[in-house]
């Protein structure tokens, strides 16, 4: 029976699957996004979830914890350093699991998995997102017009030729 053997042994041996999920976990760490399969994805979501809450305590029996999972001298520092400055007064789910589609070769489901608080490309598409139910047709155009009534780039250009020609 398999009574409480939940998580995806991946087709790996127990040392094996612990040195693929600690290099994993030290690269999403230094380049805050990696591409991998789906089930590896959500494995290393488990696997590196906890260590982020550890780093936000920023003691040395919680480096030293975390040293014990991750074995790299780099990768802690940028842990404790930036990412649990920046992800501080978050209460959890410090990284996003986005589908790829499937694998060419092999039609394994793709994934990148990221850190939530380090994509700027996401978070400018959520402070995109403006649209309501009612028209707006007047406020978007009165808004638009002065913007380009107003040119910056053509004064510099005025006064180049005048520099030149004195």
């Amino acid at each position: 029976m398999r009574h409480n053997k939940k998580f995806n042994h991946l087709g790996r041996t127990h040392s094996h699957r612990a040195a693929m999920l600690s290099n994993m976990a030290t690269s999403l760490i230094l380049h805050k996004r990696i591409t991998t399969t789906l089930p590896k994805a959500k494995a290393l979501r488990v696997y590196v979830e906890p260590l982020i809450t550890k780093a936000k305590d920023d003691s040395t029996a919680s480096r030293r914890v975390v040293f014990s999972y991750l074995q790299d001298k780099f990768a802690i520092k940028e842990l404790f350093g930036t990412i649990a400055q920046k992800v501080g007064d978050r209460p959890g789910g410090y990284t996003r699991i986005i589908k790829l589609g499937k694998r060419a070769n092999d039609d394994a489901d793709m994934a990148f998995i990221e850190l939530v608080d380090f994509d700027e490309n996401m978070a400018k598409t959520e402070a995109k997102k403006t649209r309501t139910r009612r028209s707006r047709k007047s406020a978007p155009k009165a808004e638009a017009a002065p913007a380009a009534e107003a040119p910056v780039a053509e004064a510099p250009k005025a006064e180049a030729p005048a520099e030149k020609e004195a």
